[in-house]
């Protein structure tokens, strides 16, 4: 498991997400995945102009919050266990990681109108893996009590970018065939191949910081 990034240079990162936004233009966010950027460390993320960020645990989220607050928008995109949901809501913009029926029932208990979040989806099928399985997405998206305008999806681990595609081809569509809007999808290793997909927004770490 890689450790936390220390010595991050705000001119490497600027210049990294340049490269990325000029790619993709402006109907693909970038967000800097920050589980492995420590508290002290994001600082060099605002001076390089990231203003997008996504944090996969509620503990490191509140933190960085608490420190940095408005200097961010805040997604939250790692493993969602529904006893922290209610936490998340006040400080996140999304939560990208729906799958569970209790996920959904601390969404009603306490969610409200401008709450928005994506449905995971394991479209490969992976065992073990968190996901909504597509044959069960209508109903679940029916389920949901709160506006869910996206899908996400992790798809399998492969050296090879073009693993990834089909996984991706298979979420944009299901969104499609669901009227969602939002893909999130594509990490560092394989976001060109989610934009040429059809993702619309992209989560992105060591692309950004090395």
């Amino acid at each position: 498991m890689p450790g936390l990034i220390h010595g991050l240079d705000a001119a490497k990162i600027a210049s990294n997400l340049e490269a990325v936004r000029d790619r993709v233009g402006d109907r693909v966010e970038v967000v800097a995945a920050t589980k492995y950027v420590p508290l002290e460390e994001m600082g060099a993320l605002a001076e390089a102009g990231v203003g997008l960020v996504g944090e996969s645990r509620q503990q490191d989220l509140a933190a960085k919050h608490e420190r940095w607050g408005d200097a961010f928008v805040w997604d939250f995109i790692g493993n969602l266990q529904s006893r922290k949901v209610r936490r998340l809501l006040p400080i996140c913009r999304l939560i990208h990681s729906v799958a569970t029926d209790s996920a959904l029932d601390q969404l009603g208990r306490h969610g409200g109108p401008e709450t928005e979040v994506l449905v995971e989806v394991n479209v490969a099928g992976e065992q073990g893996k968190g996901g909504v399985a597509p044959a069960d997405l209508g109903a679940f998206l029916e389920r949901c009590p709160v506006r869910a305008s996206g899908l996400m999806t992790m798809p399998p681990f492969s050296t090879d970018p073009e693993g990834s595609r089909p996984h991706f081809a298979r979420l944009a569509e299901l969104a499609a065939e669901h009227g969602l809007e939002r893909l999130s999808m594509g990490t560092s290793q394989d976001w060109t191949v989610a934009v040429e997909e059809g993702a619309t927004t992209i989560r992105l770490g060591t692309a950004l910081y090395v």
